[in-house]
């Protein structure tokens, strides 16, 4: 453990700390972060104003701006989730939770099949995985870390909860998985430089997108079922499980995605303000569109 190591693990022992707060503390703190953010991270603003402008145009300037506001509160609040979810208790975010759609799930396990679950990366995403595993045994994908510290906090924090954890390069044994009925959980809604990728519609503009969930569930024999997390107005949570996905994987990689990413866009049209807008979603695009976010 050099000195290079030494403020991620400085990080990750505030996060322990953290999570221990009263959850009714830790909300109005998110927020009063989430404003901090906002005013200290210009580029990420930027980036957040932009995306909302091109996803949502029918809304004013006043409008976008509030719904960027709000969408750093809610990733304020977000930390404080995630500080929970693997190092702290959960069991605030237990009461008041609706869970929806089990019947979905346990309709698309019948007879062993294993179960891509589909979601976005939403600020209630860590917390969202780990009170759905309460309910059903989800393992994950993730993104691996070079730093030491976050991989091994990752790790660490996720496997409280997930059956197992797979990075994106362990293809195998993630497939494996799945053929032996288990339930993978993933989210494929990001522009990433690793694995297949093609571009389709997200908010009426093209996306790059991810084929992964087609080429699993080709590889598996999965069924694919979408997860939807929203974080109420109340306090409390209610995580949705869809029907599984009709005549998929079909021979289209392409138009599979599409449905996936649809899947999505539908997700963030319930609960805007709670989407990640801060990441370059739009970055990448075909040949004779211009750069989106200068």
């Amino acid at each position: 453990m050099g000195p290079a190591q030494w403020p991620a693990w400085i990080g990750i022992g505030l996060a322990w700390l953290v999570a221990r707060l009263p959850w009714a503390l830790q909300r109005v703190l998110g927020r009063l972060i989430g404003a901090l953010l906002f005013a200290a991270m210009r580029e990420r603003r930027n980036i957040a104003r932009r995306n909302i402008a091109l996803c949502f145009p029918e809304l004013d300037a006043d409008a976008r701006d509030a719904m960027a506001r709000a969408s750093f509160g809610e990733l304020g609040i977000g930390l404080f989730e995630f500080a929970r979810a693997w190092w702290g208790s959960v069991a605030p975010m237990r009461r008041g939770l609706r869970v929806e759609g089990l019947e979905h799930l346990a309709a698309a396990r019948a007879g062993g099949r294993g179960v891509i679950v589909v979601s976005g990366h939403f600020t209630t995403l860590e917390i969202s995985a780990r009170l759905m595993c309460d309910h059903a045994p989800l393992a994950g994908m993730y993104r691996p870390h070079n730093q030491g510290a976050m991989e091994w906090a990752v790790k660490r924090g996720r496997l409280r909860y997930a059956t197992a954890m797979f990075t994106r390069e362990e293809l195998r044994p993630a497939l494996k998985h799945l053929k032996q009925g288990g339930l993978l959980w993933f989210a494929p809604d990001q522009d990433t430089r690793r694995g297949e990728s093609v571009f389709v519609p997200f908010f009426g503009h093209p996306a790059y997108s991810l084929t992964s969930t087609h080429q699993l569930a080709r590889l598996s024999g999965a069924a694919v079922i979408a997860f939807s997390h929203v974080r109420r107005e109340d306090g409390g949570y209610t995580l949705t499980l869809s029907p599984a996905l009709e005549d998929f994987p079909s021979p289209d990689a392409t138009a599979d995605t599409a449905r996936v990413i649809a899947a999505i866009e539908s997700m963030v049209r319930e609960a805007p303000t709670q989407y990640l807008w801060i990441h370059r979603r739009f970055k990448r695009q075909p040949e004779g569109r211009g750069e989106l976010y200068r």
